[in-house]
């Protein structure tokens, strides 16, 4: 009987561990995203992950983010357009952006900021 229950606790207790693993405790992250609609599935998949890694460079030099880390992209794609022949998906590829430090990028924070000046 006692095997049975470490055989459940034991998975448990690894995926609490991997869950607080995942963020630093002093730093900021934000969700990001890009979505691609074009004809067939595989080609939107690969331009939505590109294309998400640009938006994601460009995102942080603009917010002066100069050492971030991207999480797991994540894909989903939704058929847009069904014809015979071809069809057509819109794909969004997203990932976790954390970066060290507080987060600069929130419009109260941004307020907060040019109030003190």
């Amino acid at each position: 009987m006692r095997l049975k229950s470490m055989l459940f606790a034991v998975p448990a207790a690894v995926v609490l561990l991997a869950g607080t693993a995942v963020e630093p405790a002093n730093a900021a992250c934000k969700r990001l995203a890009f979505s691609v609609n074009d004809y067939g599935k595989d080609g939107p998949i690969r331009d939505a992950k590109s294309l998400l890694d640009k938006y994601i460079a460009d995102w942080t030099k603009a917010n002066g983010i100069k050492g971030y880390t991207v999480g797991k992209k994540d894909v989903s794609c939704e058929l847009f357009l069904d014809l015979l022949v071809f069809d057509e998906h819109t794909c969004k590829a997203s990932a976790l952006v954390c970066w060290p430090g507080p987060d600069t990028t929130a419009p109260a924070a941004k307020s907060a900021a040019g109030g003190k000046q």
